[in-house]
C-alpha cells in the first residue's frame, strides 16, 4: 500500500517516496525474566527480607500478561528491546521521577540502542544481563470512585522559546486544578528531543503523576524502522505502551504511530499491542470503565482517507472493546477538536457506539498567530478552538469531559459572531490592521443576508445549539455545518505570523442560523444556548447592534 505525504510529514520534512517497513533484520533472543511485586513500606523502592509480595497484580512484557502469585512472584519471556512493567492496580501507586513520570518498568536492552542509530539525542544505554530478580515496588494509596484527570495533547514546542509558551500558557493554567494525574497524548515536543528534560522540569511544577503517549514528532527519525524509532522515548518515559488502573477504571497508554522510515508513518496499533490490550481486558470486569489514550485518531473528519491521520486497525480495537460497554478513547494529532461515535459491525451489534474524542492542541495552531501582551502567540487552532486542554471527570464507570482554554483565554465554551456581506466587505481592512472583527454590528439592509454563527469549542454530533433575540424572536434551532471559523479564516490571511502550513480548516463544531429580517435598528441582546452530550448548557450573550440604513 502506498502512503501519501501528509500535512504533518511535510512539517517533519519528509520528501521521499512511500516505503514498506524496513527490512532491517532483528533476531530476538528470548529470555525469561522473573521477579516479585512487593509492598514498599519504607518508600525507598528496595526489596528486603520480610517485605510482603502482592498477589494478583498484572505484569507484562508489552504483549503477554502474567498475574503475580500469592508471594508476589511472576515470570515472563522478554526479548532485547522490550520492556517489562507492572500494571499499577487500584489503590496502589509507584514512585515517580522528574515530571511525575511513573517508575514502573525495566527496559531489557543488553547492548543498548543500535549503534547504527545516528541520532544527536540520548538513547538507551547497555542494560547488561537480566537481573536475577526484577522486582517492582508498590505503595498503598487511597483512590476515590470519583476523580479527575488532565488530558493534554500536542504541547509541541520546537525550541526553548516555545517551551516558555507551554510553561506560561498551559502548565500555569493547571496549577489551581485538583486532579489525580495527567496524560499527554503525544507530540510532546516538535522533533527536538533534547527539550524533554526541561519539559519535564516545567511539568514537575504541577505535582502530579504524568503519563505520556508517543507522537509522530517524538521519534528518532534516523531509525530505519518502527522497532528502533523510540530509543530516546524509552530512555525518558519508559515503555511505548502500557496500562494502569486507578479507582474503578483501567487506562491504556498506547503508541499507534507506526514509523515507516525516512520521516514517514501511519496510524496503526499492530498485532503485538492489540494482543496486549486483549490480555489486559480479559482481566478487567465488563462493568468497569476503560479509557484509552493515543496520539493518532481512530477516525477523523479533516482527511479521513489519509493513513497518517487515522488508525488502520481501529476496527480490531472496537472488537476488543465489545464486552466493555463503558469505554472512551482520546487522541490528539489534528490540532482540531472532534467527536466520533464508532460502530464496528462485527462487534457492536445492538450496543452503543464507542465514543472517540480528538482533543484540542495545547499548542493550538502550532504556536502561530499575533502575540498577546505577554508575547505569546494567539494560537487559536485551525478549527477556531482556543489552545488549551481538557479535564476527564470519572464517577465509577461514568465520565464527562470539559474544555479548559489556555491561561489568559476567556473561560467561555463557545464564541458567537454574526456573519454576512457587511463583514466580508471589511475583511481586507481588518486584516491589514491585525484586528479580528466579531461582526456584531449589522446594517439594517444586510439583516436578510446575515446569519448567527456559533463555534462550540468542544461540540460534536450530540450537541444542540439554538439562538434567540431577547424580546424579539422565539428560540431558533441552529444547524451544524462543516465550514472554517470566519475569524480564524480572517486571522491567518495576509501577514499574520504563522507557520507556513497553518491555515483555517473546516470545523466540525460550528452551528449557524439565519437572523430575523424584521429587527429594528438599535441594540439587541443575542442569546445562544448550546447543550452538550452530557446535558450541560453553555450560554453566550452578546450585544447585536442593528444600524439604520445609510448609517
Amino acid at each position: 500500500m502506498a502512503y501519501r505525504l501528509s500535512r504533518r510529514q511535510v512539517i517533519a520534512g519528509a520528501g521521499a517516496s512511500a516505503l514498506a517497513l524496513s527490512g532491517g533484520a532483528f533476531t530476538p533472543r528470548p529470555a525469561i525474566a522473573r521477579g516479585v511485586v512487593f509492598e514498599d513500606r519504607r518508600g525507598d523502592g528496595r526489596r528486603r527480607a520480610g517485605d510482603l509480595g502482592i498477589e494478583g497484580v498484572m505484569v507484562s512484557n508489552g504483549r503477554d500478561v502474567a498475574l503475580t502469585g500469592s508471594d508476589g512472584s511472576w515470570s515472563l519471556p522478554v526479548e532485547p528491546g522490550e520492556s517489562i512493567f507492572v500494571i499499577k492496580p487500584p489503590h496502589w501507586t509507584t514512585r515517580t521521577s522528574l515530571g511525575g513520570v511513573p517508575e514502573f518498568s525495566y527496559t531489557h536492552q543488553p547492548e543498548g540502542s543500535a549503534r547504527y542509530l545516528r541520532t544527536p539525542f540520548p538513547v538507551v544505554g547497555p542494560t547488561g544481563p537480566l537481573p536475577t530478580s526484577l522486582d517492582f515496588p508498590l505503595r498503598r494509596q487511597e483512590e476515590p470512585r470519583e476523580f479527575e484527570a488532565l488530558l493534554v495533547s500536542d504541547t509541541q514546542p520546537e525550541n526553548a522559546t516555545e517551551l516558555d509558551y507551554v510553561r506560561d500558557d498551559i502548565v500555569a493554567a493547571m496549577l489551581s486544578l485538583d486532579a489525580a494525574f495527567g496524560i499527554n497524548h503525544g507530540d510532546v515536543v516538535a522533533d527536538d528531543l533534547s527539550l524533554y528534560p526541561r519539559y519535564l522540569q516545567v511539568l514537575n511544577s504541577t505535582g502530579l503523576p504524568w503519563h505520556h503517549c508517543p507522537g509522530n514528532h517524538d521519534i528518532n527519525n534516523s531509525a530505519p524502522d518502527d522497532w528502533h524509532s523510540r530509543e530516546t522515548w524509552k530512555r525518558t518515559f519508559g515503555p511505548r505502551h502500557y496500562a494502569f488502573q486507578y479507582g474503578e477504571a483501567t487506562f491504556f497508554v498506547l503508541d499507534n504511530v507506526e514509523y515507516l522510515g525516512q520521516s514517514r508513518y501511519r496510524g496503526s496499533f499492530g498485532p503485538r499491542q492489540l494482543e496486549f490490550m486483549r490480555n489486559v481486558l480479559k482481566r478487567v470486569p465488563a462493568e468497569q470503565l476503560v479509557v484509552l489514550s493515543m496520539h493518532i485518531p481512530l477516525r477523523c473528519y479533516l482527511d479521513p482517507g489519509n493513513p497518517a491521520d487515522t488508525t488502520a486497525d481501529h476496527g480490531a480495537l472496537l472488537r476488543l472493546l465489545s464486552r466493555h460497554p463503558h469505554s472512551v478513547s482520546f487522541a490528539g494529532h489534528l490540532h482540531a477538536t472532534e467527536h466520533h461515535y464508532l460502530l464496528d459491525e462485527q462487534a457492536h451489534t445492538g450496543a452503543d457506539p464507542h465514543h472517540h474524542h480528538v482533543l484540542t492542541a495545547a499548542s493550538g495552531s502550532w504556536w502561530s498567530g499575533p502575540p498577546d501582551h505577554r508575547g505569546i502567540p494567539f494560537a487559536d487552532s485551525s478549527d477556531g478552538t482556543p489552545n488549551g486542554f481538557h479535564i476527564l471527570s470519572v464517577t465509577r464507570n461514568r465520565y464527562t469531559t470539559r474544555f479548559v482554554p489556555a491561561v489568559t483565554k476567556t473561560p467561555a465554551q463557545l464564541r458567537v459572531i454574526v456573519d454576512g456581506p457587511h463583514r466580508r466587505a471589511s475583511e481586507v481592512t481588518a486584516g491589514r490592521q491585525g484586528s479580528r472583527r466579531l461582526g456584531l454590528s449589522v446594517p439594517h439592509d444586510a439583516l436578510a443576508h446575515s446569519r448567527v454563527i456559533a463555534n462550540v469549542f468542544d461540540g460534536g454530533p450530540k450537541t444542540s445549539v439554538a439562538f434567540e433575540i431577547l424580546g424579539h424572536s422565539e428560540r431558533t434551532a441552529m444547524a451544524r455545518v462543516a465550514m472554517p471559523d470566519p475569524l480564524v479564516l480572517e486571522l491567518f490571511k495576509g501577514e499574520t505570523p504563522r507557520k507556513s502550513w497553518v491555515q483555517a480548516v473546516a470545523s466540525s463544531h460550528i452551528w449557524q442560523g439565519a437572523l430575523p429580517g424584521t429587527l429594528r435598528p438599535g441594540a439587541h441582546v443575542l442569546l445562544v444556548r448550546a447543550r452538550d452530550e452530557y446535558g450541560r448548557e453553555h450560554i453566550a450573550r452578546a450585544v447585536l447592534e442593528v444600524t439604520p440604513p445609510g448609517a
